[in-house]
């Protein structure tokens, strides 16, 4: 009894490609479709985190409270006119008007800073966790890890700052709850864009460290000159030469013209004009700059 004999077939390309692991065909376009899959799952974590730690929720919020009070009360007792009367309606040097109206978006300036930045924090501690050697291994590009990072940063402190600016129809009197409330609306979109920028800002100074102290300590240096050269507490045109030199080339000073003329309502102001462009010029660049830096292997050898 004899076999018979199979005939043999020929492969083709199309059979090979048919055959193959799906897993290996799908990856360029799993690494595609999971770019906002990845930055959502690490916006949402940022979130939980925070709200989790209530300590940095109030601190954040107390504390530029507390400073606004103090540094509206103290400068409009302090900078008096010849009458010994209070200067409430403008300064000698520049005409600005200085009162709590003035230092409101002062304050809000200060909470996107300095929850922006530090929520930056975490990537050190994810790194000493081993949490983001995980994410840096998965198969979405790194580029979703830079934008959960910014979104997650920049939602915290934009919530911070919609909680303060509740205080600000008090601040300012409402004669046109319509403006007003549209105002606080745009002003709302003006802070996620400059908090988008300074946690990307963070996010470029917190990639390279491993220590959560020197991160502190850093910031603590560079935070609180760059808030007070940013116009938030004396106007640009009061300042010297020199500390209009370096108020000009801080990138916070356009976010904080953005923030005050959404709104005083001066949107066809210059400065205003000129805040937004430079912010969200800013925006981008420091967000590609982040991502840069999260594609660039450490040379250190860490994740």
């Amino acid at each position: 009894m004899s076999e018979t004999a199979q005939p043999a077939t020929e492969s083709t390309p199309g059979d090979a490609a048919r055959d193959a692991p799906s897993s290996t065909l799908s990856t360029p376009r799993s690494s595609r479709a999971g770019l906002w899959p990845a930055a959502s799952t690490l916006w949402r974590r940022e979130m939980v985190r925070f709200f989790r730690q209530r300590n940095r929720v109030v601190s954040a919020l107390v504390t530029p409270a507390i400073l606004w009070v103090m540094i509206s009360a103290g400068l409009n007792s302090a900078v008096a006119l010849p009458t010994s009367e209070a200067l409430t309606e403008s300064d000698a040097a520049g005409g600005v008007a200085l009162g709590y109206q003035y230092f409101f978006t002062g304050a809000v300036t200060m909470i996107l800073l300095f929850t922006a930045i530090f929520s930056t924090i975490s990537v050190i501690e994810d790194r000493r966790e081993g949490f983001l050697q995980g994410v840096l291994v998965a198969p979405a590009p790194r580029l979703a890890i830079a934008m959960g990072k910014v979104l997650g940063g920049a939602t915290i402190a934009t919530i911070h700052g919609a909680v303060f600016l509740l205080l600000w129809p008090v601040v300012a009197g409402v004669e046109d709850w319509g403006a007003t409330l549209l105002s606080m609306g745009l002003s709302l979109v003006a802070m996620f864009v400059v908090a988008m920028a300074l946690t990307g800002l963070g996010l470029c100074i917190a990639w390279p460290m491993t220590s959560t102290a020197g991160f502190h300590a850093i910031m603590m240096v560079f935070l609180m000159p760059m808030w007070f050269l940013s116009g938030a507490v004396f106007p640009l045109s009061g300042a010297p030469v020199w500390m209009r030199v370096v108020m000009w080339a801080n990138p916070l000073t356009y976010g904080h013209w953005t923030i005050e003329g959404v709104l005083s309502g001066q949107y066809r102001d210059s400065n205003f004009a000129v805040g937004a462009g430079v912010t969200l010029g800013f925006t981008v660049v420091i967000v590609a700059l982040a991502t840069r830096l999260i594609t660039r292997p450490r040379k250190d050898g860490l994740a």
